[in-house]
């Protein structure tokens, strides 16, 4: 099997390069200062690619100020931009960033009209050697899709097909591809559709970026995220992640670095099935991520039913049993087979974000805690926010500066909330639903 492969400035993705462990900047791009502070503390921790919003024509001149005075400090990390539903915009900074993230088919309501503009996005990457990403995520699919093959894996796969279809046609392989969901299950099982597919169709795998979306933070988002994506890497399917988390993005880093190691460890899942893992970890981090990296594979396909963890010492000490019950809950709902707690829907911010998020987030979980088995979402706005916690129950979404949206599932029933208001609010549309 053939792996593609490409560098994006002096970085290596795909073929037989080592897994590229990125993140991205949650600050508003045309806060210059801001960013650049933000991208100086995520190279000093060894990000590889580095992300930043570029909603519109202002964003991509604030990006190109930031990679100008990146390099003149000596650092030469990527920059990928981070477009969304604007084709101008993507032809735009496509002459500016290292690196374009879009789903192009968002880039027009007439497929065709997308089309020609993918056509001649495709052209000025390769005039300006700029890599692209196809990044399609479950809440993301068009109406034309979803009504041909439902909001599913298989719909995600066959979307992004016809759009690595266009590129093998007009001979560009600068490409990577990523298809997340929040649900591990919908998110492994799309990545393992897509390699499949690529591999009879092209006789060859585009690099696959690799993300559980909206994991949340704390335990929970990094346990989610080491599940979906250590199945997929332990399987050999995957070229760079992103390990999402609404904390402050310079963690993320470490959490993917520690993904990466643990399946270096552990090598392929289906070669070890024993219920039974003694890990010596040098942190609380260090042992759930490999935990996760461990059993999650066997308890997501259902070839165990229970992992052991006993035995196990951080930092040489034995970790209680409640702590290690407290992990294995966290770690079978991540893996959808036992829900004992709600379950969180949280993305990790970026520049579009009005709100103080991260604070929003731990109070939501605080005051909703008791909630068990309910899907609750947290959304810093509305680009991705209905989509992306579309298996919400619940869904807390950012409106614009000091106002939210409030969703019963897909419905928003609540608009123009004042942020201050917004949190009672949820709580008491969830207890009148519940009465």
């Amino acid at each position: 099997m053939k792996r593609i492969s490409f560098e994006i400035g002096d970085v290596a993705l795909g073929g037989e390069a080592p897994i590229v462990v990125q993140t991205m900047c949650n600050t508003s791009t045309t806060d210059i200062e801001a960013s650049l502070a933000q991208c100086r503390a995520m190279a000093a921790a060894g990000a590889q690619l580095i992300r930043l919003t570029t909603q519109g024509l202002r964003e991509v001149e604030a990006l190109r100020e930031i990679k100008t005075q990146l390099r003149e400090e000596g650092i030469q990390t990527p920059l990928v931009a981070d477009v969304h539903f604007s084709a101008d915009v993507a032809l735009a900074v496509a002459r500016v960033a290292d690196k374009v993230r879009i789903n192009p088919g968002n880039f027009a309501p007439v497929h065709e009209d997308a089309c020609r503009k993918f056509a001649e996005l495709i052209e000025i990457c390769r005039e300006e050697g700029t890599a692209l990403r196809i990044g399609l995520n479950h809440g993301s699919l068009g109406e034309r899709i979803t009504t041909l093959y439902g909001n599913t894996p298989l719909a995600m796969k066959e979307a992004v097909m016809e759009w690595l279809r266009m590129c093998v046609e007009r001979d560009f392989y600068h490409v990577a591809v990523s298809l997340k969901a929040s649900n591990t299950r919908v998110m492994v099982d799309a990545y393992r559709l897509l390699f499949k597919a690529m591999q009879e169709e092209f006789g060859a795998v585009f690099p696959l970026h690799l993300g559980v979306t909206e994991a949340g933070g704390g335990d929970e988002g990094r346990i989610k995220s080491a599940v979906g994506i250590g199945t997929l890497l332990r399987e050999g399917i995957g070229d760079t992640i992103r390990v999402s988390l609404t904390e402050n993005p310079v963690g993320e880093i470490e959490a993917g670095q520690q993904i990466v190691a643990a399946c270096e460890e552990y090598g392929p899942w289906m070669d070890n099935l024993t219920p039974a893992t003694r890990i010596e970890a040098a942190s609380w981090n260090d042992f759930i991520i490999r935990g996760a990296c461990a059993a999650g594979p066997a308890l997501l396909d259902e070839k165990a039913d229970d992992w052991d963890f006993s035995g196990s010492t951080i930092a040489g000490a034995p970790i209680p049993a409640e702590r290690l019950e407290y992990f294995k809950d966290l770690l079978l709902q991540a893996c959808r087979r036992r829900f004992t707690r709600p379950e969180y829907i949280a993305c990790p911010g970026c520049g579009r974000t009005l709100y103080d998020l991260e604070g929003t987030f731990a109070e939501v979980k605080r005051r909703t805690a008791h909630l068990a088995g309910l899907r609750i979402a947290v959304m810093g706005c509305i680009v991705n926010g209905p989509g992306e916690m579309a298996d919400a129950d619940y869904g807390y979404v950012g409106e614009g500066r000091g106002h939210v949206t409030l969703y019963r599932g897909k419905t928003p029933v609540l608009r123009g909330v004042p942020q201050e208001e917004a949190i009672d609010k949820l709580l008491a549309l969830i207890d009148s639903d519940r009465k």
